[in-house]
């Protein structure tokens, strides 16, 4: 599934959670993915979290009016109201990676609320010089020192009804994901996975499936093209996707 970032009114894609790239309007890039035929996009403000503001709800409730998907979103959300008045523009899903740290009984608010299908706990992962993975808030800027595993086990069991995991180190860098980290977190819980950092090609996506990922998010796969990474909206056909998954 895409996963596309927003700062301020526009989309930009990331390398390693760093140097915002300008990629176009997200309205446009959403009535590319409705003629694509994208089963589901993902969509997280990158600076709302380091801001200390609120989403964007009217820039947000216009992108869902345009969508014939459903729509996830994460960025800034600290409360059950936040959550309530994403739902009522249009969200199906909200994504909740700071909170899921620092207020985890949000989480189980939410789930209570509105089922644990509609909450997602987000994790960004970024590895240490040693190589070990820890988990990361405030848009990558904040070392928890908190295992990935065990986030993912706690945010389960305060309610999350999936896991999107999102390797920093590989972000924007189209080398594949951390096979890894999302085959320990996919292991460790009972509920879906969603991988996001790091994919460069269908195989990719097709190798992280084979880990235990229940579902592979990609931004710079769709977005660019070409070895000189052309801003080009794209996305696999049914055909493709059907090869790819064995379907």
């Amino acid at each position: 599934m895409p996963c596309l970032l927003l700062k301020g009114a526009g989309l930009v894609k990331t390398v390693r959670f760093k140097e915002p790239k300008y990629v176009g309007d997200p309205i446009n890039a959403v009535k590319l993915f409705n003629d694509l035929e994208v089963d589901e996009l993902v969509f997280l403000d990158i600076t709302a979290t380091r801001e200390s503001r609120e989403p964007a709800y009217d820039r947000i409730a216009e992108i869902a009016s345009e969508a014939f998907m459903p729509i996830a979103y994460g960025g800034g959300v600290r409360t059950a109201a936040q959550a309530a008045r994403l739902f009522q523009v249009g969200v199906e899903k909200v994504v909740v990676t700071t909170a899921a740290v620092e207020q985890p009984e949000l989480l189980t608010e939410l789930s209570e609320t509105y089922g644990s299908q509609s909450v997602v706990g987000g994790i960004d992962v970024k590895r240490n010089w040693r190589g070990r993975p820890r988990v990361m808030t405030a848009g990558g800027t904040r070392d928890t020192g908190l295992d990935p595993v065990a986030l993912a086990q706690e945010i389960v069991r305060r309610g999350g009804g999936e896991i999107m995991v999102n390797a920093i180190d590989l972000d924007g860098t189209m080398k594949g994901y951390d096979l890894p980290l999302v085959g320990a977190i996919a292991k460790a819980v009972s509920v879906p996975v969603v991988a996001c950092g790091g994919a460069g090609s269908l195989e990719d996506v097709g190798a992280v499936i084979a880990t235990g990922a229940s579902a592979a998010a990609a931004g710079s796969l769709f977005v660019f093209k070409g070895p000189h990474r052309g801003v080009l909206i794209n996305y696999p056909t049914r055909t493709e996707l059907e090869t790819l998954l064995g379907e």
